[in-house]
């Protein structure tokens, strides 16, 4: 099972933009863009709580487990 972030479709659901979203986390542009680019990859903690407060929603939102052929 590999871990997914879902950062780019709860963005698009709230109609966020990736220069908003890098003002709301204080997070560099070019790391934004490689998460929505390639959600499959490490985020640190701390970075996906501020991914989870930007967006207002919990962390729990942001991640889903999917099996490894999907990834």
């Amino acid at each position: 099972m590999t871990t997914r972030l879902k950062i780019k479709e709860v963005m698009q659901a709230q109609g966020m933009s990736q220069r908003k979203l890098c003002r709301l986390t204080g997070i560099d542009v070019k790391n934004v863009q490689r998460v929505l680019r390639r959600p499959i990859g490490i985020v640190n903690t701390a970075t996906l709580d501020k991914y989870a407060k930007a967006l207002g929603v919990d962390v729990s939102l942001l991640v889903e487990t999917v099996p490894d052929e999907e990834a």
